[in-house]
């Protein structure tokens, strides 16, 4: 039965429309009050429902309830069974005369065979509910959209052995035994929400607590859930939770509301943590950490989720999105703020590198290719599938223009009007953007179109200098390319900070300037210079923009040892390598001298952070390299790469050597010192494995073998696997069956292979895939094997074409389980424009068999298809 609903409840991709966010209509009907009633079992779990229902317009409607997957057993009206009452496609239709009605439904659904871990589902012999998007219509009939918000109130009964803790949203009310081995508890949520933030664990589990103390005294108890064996991995998490509750009452005035804050911890998890209110549902991969198992890297991931989490509190949860198209109201301004948390926790310039350099990686070749939407986009098949970098990480930077236009005092009295006025409503980006103007007393109409336009906007600098006059020229252009269904765009407004220096003294011409370019062309005059001026742009990406300057190799290099804004130095050196890469890949004639001079200039300064160093001399990306040719040629670009990499670790090997010795011994100690120590190290360990010395795999098998942390032993084991020596496989051997059973480590063994430089990655991960570790079934695992691969450019873009059939293998298996995953997997086809005809052919073949595929979701049947159109 519950196969055969799911059948008429899933159209076919071809014939599923759009939905559009014109044609937003307000919800017919509202639902103030929800009890929900769980019997829970993962076989059969009865659900039942009570929903209080008003009228919210004249049109008469009959009430539709969203469904899919559950078996209906009985809908009662105003406490009287009814048989008035349809299905049509995906929903319960219910004929219903006046304003007000209580009604009742009781359903069965199977959380242990749901594999798209969507709704109610088992992991690991723990239930748990993934609600976000369109999750709470797979438990129960309800108007599943996020402007209906109600007041919960649940009860949960379950074996009590079996599942001992039973946690809901909210405070807990009341608890108790029952005859028959089972037992019960009720939460209560006082605050009203929408279906998607609803949230339920029920398992056996182990508990770190804690206690948080508001600004205003209350006491709020903390608690972290997970297996009995892995409370001890909780700490860090726990304290990254207190860190981000103080911070958020310093910086944005938010106090916490509840008397408890609930985290959980579950192996299988389509996404990286989710904010229901009071009790958050995280993959295990963003709680459990100690200095064996997990890096620098997965204890900063902890602490940012953690806060993303626990800021939705008031940026999602308090106020949530009017409809899905106003996502990046709640998660781009949410991305903002836990990079602010960040960014306060240790080196704010490093974390903004790696911010940006994240969104590089993702977010711009999303806008540059067909899968390209607005911030706030405007139609969808299926709402997953716009969870992107556009709407995270370039929501994010639209928040951080607006913060930089408004200046410090004017945003917090924005953010501080926005969070009063909407409290308990379903707002809109335009409402939030309306409160930025109010307290500020700014016109951000043109602004706006940063929302509704997709695409990075390109910017064309070019500095002259009239020595005679001491006057200094900046010339600024704009432009922002075509993206599907948006041909030609209106410029943006682009917040660039500004300054320039001179280039016999080294010192800073004037103060820098905050430039709003909101025109297609614009002419800035510098007086008073006397020296030949270079210039600084874009300082701490102040814009989501790509820069194209005039600028000479020794003006990059001046701007790398000279610049005094951290980020602007890091991106002077990586624009020198990159234009270095670029040039060798197209004419295939390094020359690499300034930036061997470079690197050797910032490696030589010791008054810098060992962690920007690290930053500072790592060469760009494969895939960053791509992205800046007209054509992707996977071969050409990764012997550039690795033919600056190999002249680097030769001719500075020494310093490199020196920056490996020099990271302090001692046991393992997580601080922003001690991490930029051991990231410098790995970095010099790469470097000397890229010079060819006979000893580098020694040194780092040795590095691997003594290591007491997960940092410098992955780091070890990365620079073995990209190799071909007997000890990268005795290494990989170690560190698998040390591990073995630890599934998030597990995942970084198969990952570490897939991104491997060697020449035959692409048939080792094929044969990985054929381990009996590897499953699909669980999302970290794909993610980690199929995922990494479809990141490594060269592998992946083998000319056989057989990265591909290997990855639509993959995707097609994948939809059957998890169609989420899956759609998110596929976006590497999506670049088939950016190679050579065979390349391109092959992609499109493979893109063409995943669409015409029987049965295939509508999450990836909108990928496939948009990536071929």
């Amino acid at each position: 039965m519950l196969d055969a609903l799911n059948a008429i409840a899933q159209p076919a991709p071809a014939a599923t429309g759009a939905i559009s966010r014109h044609d937003y209509r307000p919800p017919a009907w509202l639902v103030p009050e929800t009890r929900l009633v769980f019997d829970l079992d993962p076989a059969a779990t009865r659900v039942t429902a009570t929903l209080s229902v008003t009228r919210n317009d004249a049109s008469g409607d009959p009430l539709r309830l969203d469904g899919a997957g559950q078996r209906p057993l009985a809908v009662r009206v105003d406490g009287v069974a009814t048989d008035d009452w349809r299905i049509e496609g995906e929903q319960l239709v219910v004929p219903l005369a006046g304003d007000a009605h209580m009604i009742e439904t009781e359903v069965e659904i199977a959380p242990e065979r749901n594999t798209q871990l969507m709704g109610l589902y088992a992991s690991g012999g723990i239930l748990c509910t993934q609600c976000e998007a369109e999750g709470f219509r797979r438990i129960t009939y309800f108007p599943d959209r996020p402007d209906v918000l109600s007041r919960y109130a649940v009860r949960m009964v379950a074996d009590a052995a079996r599942y001992p803790v039973l946690l809901a949203n909210g405070d807990p009310v009341a608890a108790g035994k029952l005859d028959d081995g089972r037992h019960w508890a009720e939460w209560n949520d006082p605050f009203p929400k929408p279906s998607y933030l609803f949230a339920l664990v029920a398992g056996d589990l182990a508990v770190n607590r804690g206690q948080f103390t508001t600004q205003s005294g209350r006491s709020v108890d903390l608690g972290i859930w997970v297996r009995a064996g892995d409370v001890e991995k909780t700490r860090h998490a726990l304290h990254a939770l207190e860190l981000a509750m103080a911070w958020d009452e310093r910086v944005y005035g938010r106090e916490y509301d509840l008397d408890v804050f609930n985290i959980v911890a579950v192996d299988d998890f389509n996404f990286g943590a989710m904010e229901n209110k009071g009790l958050n549902i995280f993959n295990s991969r963003y709680i459990l950490a100690d200095p064996d198992t997990a890096t620098d890297y997965d204890y900063d991931a902890i602490a940012a989720v953690v806060a993303h989490e626990y800021f939705h509190n008031w940026s999602g949860n308090r106020i949530t999105c009017r409809d899905w198209f106003q996502l990046s109201l709640k998660e781009g301004f949410t991305v903002y703020r836990d990079q602010g948390f960040s960014a306060d926790q240790g080196s704010a310039a490093v974390k903004r590198i790696e911010d940006v350099r994240g969104l590089r990686a993702a977010q711009f070749p999303e806008d540059a290719g067909p899968l390209a939407h607005p911030v706030r986009p405007e139609s969808y098949i299926e709402i997953g599938n716009f969870y992107t970098a556009t709407i995270y990480n370039k929501g994010a930077e639209l928040i951080r223009m607006m913060a930089t236009i408004l200046g410090p005092q004017a945003f917090r009295a924005a953010t501080d009007l926005y969070f009063t006025r909407f409290d308990g409503t379903a707002a809109t980006c335009e409402d939030f953007v309306a409160c930025m103007e109010e307290a500020s007393g700014r016109d951000l109409t043109q602004f706006r179109l940063w929302y509704s336009q997709a695409g990075t906007p390109r910017v064309a600098a070019s500095l002259s200098h009239q020595a005679g006059d001491g006057r200094a020229t900046l010339r600024l252009a704009q432009h922002v390319p075509a993206t599907p269904g948006q041909p030609d765009k209106q410029p943006m407004v682009l917040p660039l900070r500004i300054r320039v220096f001179g280039a016999e003294t080294g010192r800073a011409l004037g103060d820098e300037q905050l430039v709003l370019l909101d025109e297609a062309a614009s002419t800035i005059v510098f007086d008073g210079i006397t020296e030949r001026p270079v210039l600084s742009v874009n300082r701490g990406f102040s814009a989501p923009v790509i820069i194209e300057s005039d600028r000479s190799a020794a003006d990059l290099a001046f701007l790398s040892a000279h610049d005094d804004d951290p980020f602007a130095r890091y991106e002077a050196m990586q624009q020198l390598m990159l234009d270095t890469l670029v040039a060798t890949t197209i004419e295939g004639r390094p020359d690499n001298d300034a930036v061997i001079t470079a690197v050797a200039n910032t490696l030589d300064d010791r008054t810098l952070d060992p962690a920007f160093v690290a930053e500072a001399v790592l060469l760009p990306s494969e895939g960053f390299i791509g992205d800046q040719l007209a054509m992707v040629d996977p071969e050409a670009i990764f012997r550039a790469r690795e033919g600056l990499r190999r002249a680097l670790g030769l001719r500075l090997a020494d310093r490199w050597r020196d920056a490996y010795e020099r990271a302090p011994d001692g046991p393992y100690v997580y601080s922003p010192a001690a991490k930029g120590h051991r990231r410098l190290r790995s970095v010099a360990l790469g470097y000397i494995a890229a010079s060819g010395a006979d000893d580098a795999a020694t040194i780092a098998f040795r590095q691997f073998e003594r290591a007491d942390n997960m940092t410098d032993r992955q780091g070890a084991l990365g620079t073995l696997a990209n190799g071909y020596s007997d000890e990268r496989e005795a290494a990989l051997d170690i560190f698998y069956h040390r591990y073995a059973g630890n599934s998030l480590v597990i995942d970084k063994w198969f990952q570490t292979q897939a991104l491997s430089s060697r020449d035959d990655t692409g048939r080792l991960v094929a044969d990985l895939a054929r381990h009996p570790d590897f499953t699909l079934a669980n999302p970290n695992r794909a993610r980690a094997l199929v995922g990494a691969f479809g990141a490594n450019q060269r592998a992946f873009n083998a000319a056989d074409g057989s990265g591909y059939r290997f990855l639509a293998d993959q995707l097609i298996a994948l939809d059957k389980l998890n169609p989420q995953t899956a759609a998110k997997l596929l976006p590497p086809l999506a670049r088939w424009r950016r190679f050579d005809s065979d390349r391109a052919a092959l992609m499109r073949g493979a893109l063409e068999r995943i669409v015409a595929t029987p049965g295939l979701s509508k999450d990836v049947f909108e990928q496939a298809s948009k990536s071929l159109g």
